[in-house]
């Protein structure tokens, strides 16, 4: 039953063991009237054994352990924790206490401690809550008061003497002892350790700055010959690009091979040159003497070369054969050799690659960075002497090539092959020097063929002179001749000065600046003739005189017009530009050959591409050999960009002077009958100038026929141009023309004229 309000809790009269050593030995009486109040941390004040935590006035008993988990169980007084009294007990807390809070304290307290009765926690709880403070014995009330009393004078406690004693010697109560020390502060601890690993880190970083800059020269200069004598390096070439037709058929493009190379540091290879290059010399086709320099030491840059090529580009069963010799320092890799399919095919366009698979000539040499790709290498560490070999989990680094990129061409293989055929065939019949050949899709301005004389095998080019590997049409400058004559007429339609009905009185020649200029067809003092007429005779005479009309500047105007004096921008290297005369540089008489093709230097595929203005209605297009690049490392198709364009002529115009072309090819006598083509509407022109050799003319005639099918609508346009001892453009090239626009429109298909060509009137 629990107690009432007014009742004095029920204590034994021994404190109970283990009581704490903060609480008074006897619980204060309750202050009458006044109920008790309690802590959460009074109600816990007992240990399951029915022990209170805060009891710490006592000594345990020898031979016992404390509980180690009271300390925690501290029970607090109103929330906050009393103040802790170090080497002293309950009674010396009492003899410390001012006398006039001693007199004030209840007869109990002021009595020999009763142990406390066993009643529940709870019991004690409300007894303690309005009781006294378990450790200065003080009862709420009493503390509120002296708390009212302000400010007063205060009684010092007694003073201390030697040891900490208190003067009275009369206590004879035992000592607690002290507390053990305390444990280590883990936040210095954590400093501490902070500090040293920031000393060990600038310390190392010191040590870097040291090395890497207060080295010496002469030590930095050491370490990297000392590294640079353990470290062998192996080159891999990078995957060159293929070249193809506008088809995806390969015209240029690399196989698998290997490279054969020495270690001119291999103490075993040093033993036995001689006999080391005999043995390689029968497989790899070079001469011992040449292996044996290969083999030889030799320093670079200071310091001795551990690879030296001996061959590229050798064959993978040689090569095997080679590495079952087991020669000492003598080693093969992956390589890459240039294969030609086509041997000559377009080989002066393409060009060839080096031993070092860079490109020389061509393509090859025009677009090399884009094929090439980029170079890998090998750098592994190796041991001395006799163990001049790679060490196993030693220093290696390798750094993979990245393949190149792949061009495809607007050339198509068949329509080459053909042309090339041709062109080779009549160059041997008529003894030609050089020649060359060109074909344009009138619509688009691709080349679809570009052939050259004398061809070469592009897989041997050692095999051939510097002079027959050049791109005829490209490079070669020559006079146009009566060729460019079409170019005068063109201009004069469009600036009106004449019409495909006019007519003009002419002579069998005339004379400007004192130079005479003849026709081959010559024609009496005051003959009458039309414009399709001038043409089909290829009248010098008559030309100049609508020249002399139109005016230099006009004359000169419409050359540029026509893309004369620029190269095209086609993508062949080396392309030349070829000179046009200014205004005002013409003498006397540049009136009279300027307009005939003379003092004028043009190449083969800049007459092409001006004739196909004329096929395009008016419009010229910039020709292009390159239709895309393909990636070689995903494949990725890249178009090449639209070329460019311009107008020339009007439409109707272009056209006019189209029908007016007929003539060179349809009327009986014209300098073009042989250019004809069965079935289709030819026009064209003939020319015969003179080629230009170091920037001086030739005794040969540079005879050339260009012209497109089918007339009233073109498709092709083609040139052909011959260096011959004697013969003009109708004879020498006219029937070469003949053939290859034959084939070219049959191959693509292209219907035959549906129209017959108009008839030509030579005089009115």
């Amino acid at each position: 039953m629990s107690p009432r309000d007014d009742e004095t809790p029920r204590r034994g009269t021994q404190p109970r063991r283990g009581s704490s050593r903060d609480l008074p030995a006897e619980e204060p009486e309750e202050t009458p009237g006044r109920r008790n109040r309690s802590s959460i941390g009074d109600a816990r004040a007992y240990t399951p054994r029915g022990r209170t935590v805060a009891e710490r006035g006592r000594l345990p008993r020898s031979g016992r352990t404390t509980d180690p988990f009271r300390p925690a169980l501290q029970v607090l007084d109103g929330g906050e924790t009393p103040p802790r009294v170090r080497g002293r007990g309950r009674d010396q807390v009492e003899k410390d206490e001012p006398a006039t809070t001693a007199a004030r304290r209840p007869e109990k307290e002021r009595d020999k401690a009763v142990p406390r009765t066993k009643e529940s926690p709870a019991k004690e709880g409300r007894a303690r809550a309005g009781g006294a403070s378990p450790r200065t014995g003080k009862d709420r009330a009493e503390r509120e008061r002296e708390a009212g009393r302000g400010a007063g004078p205060r009684r010092r406690p007694p003073a201390r003497s030697g040891r900490g004693r208190p003067d009275d010697r009369r206590s004879t109560e035992k000592r607690v002892p002290a507390e053990p020390p305390k444990l280590a502060n883990s936040t210095r601890r954590l400093r501490l350790g902070t500090v040293l690993a920031l000393s060990l880190f600038v310390t190392i970083g010191v040590r870097l700055v040291v090395l890497q800059v207060a080295t010496s020269p002469d030590e930095a200069e050491s370490l990297l010959a000392l590294r640079e004598r353990r470290l062998s390096t192996v080159e891999l070439p990078a995957p060159r690009g293929s070249i193809l037709d506008s088809s995806g058929a390969v015209l240029a493009h690399s196989v698998e091979a290997r490279y054969v190379y020495a270690d001119p540091e291999n103490a075993g290879l040093q033993k036995n040159i001689a006999g080391t290059a005999a043995k390689l010399a029968p497989l790899l086709r070079v001469p011992a003497s040449e292996l044996a320099v290969g083999m030889e030491r030799k320093q670079s840059l200071g310091r001795w070369l551990k690879f030296r090529y001996l061959a590229r580009g050798v064959d993978v069963g040689i090569a095997d054969k080679i590495d079952d010799m087991e020669l000492p320092g003598i080693y093969t890799h992956t390589d890459e050799r240039r294969d030609v399919p086509g041997k000559d095919l377009a080989a002066n366009l393409i060009g060839f690659t080096g031993d070092d698979h860079h490109g020389l000539e061509g393509l090859e040499a025009r677009y090399d960075e884009l094929l090439h790709g980029t170079d890998g290498k090998r750098v592994f560490e190796v041991g001395k002497g006799s163990l001049n070999v790679q060490i196993t989990g030693g220093y290696e680094q390798y750094t993979a090539a990245k393949p190149g990129n792949s061009l495809q061409l607007t050339i198509d293989r068949d329509v080459q092959y053909e042309v090339q055929r041709i062109l080779d065939a009549e160059a041997e019949k008529k003894k030609a020097t050089v020649a060359g050949a060109v074909v344009l899709d009138a619509r688009t301005g691709e080349v679809l063929a570009q052939a050259s004389y004398p061809a070469y095998n592009a897989a041997k080019p050692e095999d051939s002179d510097a002079e027959d590997r050049a791109d005829v049409p490209s490079s070669v400058v020559t006079d146009p001749g009566s060729s460019h004559k079409a170019f005068i007429f063109g201009a004069a339609l469009q600036e009106g000065v004449i019409t495909p009905d006019s007519t003009m009185k002419i002579g069998p020649g005339l004379e400007r600046g004192g130079y005479p200029f003849r026709d081959t067809h010559p024609q009496d003092p005051g003959t009458e003739m039309t414009m399709p007429g001038l043409l089909a005779y290829s009248s010098n005479v008559g030309t100049i005189l609508i020249a002399e009309k139109l005016g230099k500047e006009k004359v000169y105007e419409y050359q540029k017009l026509f893309g004369l004096g620029q190269a095209t921008g086609e993508g062949v290297l080396g392309e030349a530009d070829g000179q046009l005369l200014e205004p005002s540089q013409w003498s006397g008489s540049a009136y009279g050959s300027v307009p005939i093709g003379h003092s004028v230097s043009a190449t083969l595929i800049q007459m092409a591409a001006a004739y196909g203005a004329i096929a395009n209605d008016g419009t010229y297009i910039q020709p292009q050999l390159i239709k895309a690049t393909i990636s070689g490392a995903d494949g990725t198709v890249t178009p090449a960009a639209a070329p460019k364009t311009h107008k020339v002529l009007d439409p109707q115009v272009a056209s006019q002077l189209r029908t007016m072309m007929e003539a060179v090819v349809d009327v009986k006598g014209g300098t073009g009958g042989a250019a004809a083509v069965p079935g289709y509407r030819v026009a064209g022109k003939t020319g015969t100038g003179k080629m230009l050799t170091d920037g001086q003319y030739t005794s040969h005639n540079a005879s050339s026929f260009i012209g497109m099918a089918p007339a009233e609508n073109p498709r092709y346009v083609i040139a052909v141009s011959m260096d011959v001892a004697t013969g003009g453009g109708g004879d020498v090239a006219a029937p070469a023309f003949s053939e290859m626009m034959s084939y070219a429109l049959l191959h693509y298909r292209v219907p035959p004229s549906g129209t017959k060509p108009p008839t030509f009137k030579i005089h009115p």
